[in-house]
């Protein structure tokens, strides 16, 4: 029983690491594109910049006051 369970093991793992080198594969397909045509690279990069800027605050106001108004509630 212990044997049979090992083997099967063996086989997960087999399959999973054929899957691994696929992934691997693809990627490198898509970094090879990439180096060929830089437009598409330059395209990427503009765009993971500007969902990276997305998500930053607006800027304070040059006075240095915020554009909030706290309120005491009391």
């Amino acid at each position: 029983m212990n044997e049979e369970r090992a083997h099967e093991a063996v086989e997960h793992l087999q399959k999973a690491a054929l899957e691994l080198i696929e992934a691997a594969r693809a990627m490198l397909d898509v970094a090879e594109d990439l180096v060929k045509d830089p437009a598409d690279m330059v395209a990427l990069a503009s765009a993971a910049a500007h969902f990276a800027g997305a998500g930053k605050a607006p800027p304070r106001p040059s006075n240095g006051q915020s554009r909030v108004q706290h309120i005491r509630v009391s």
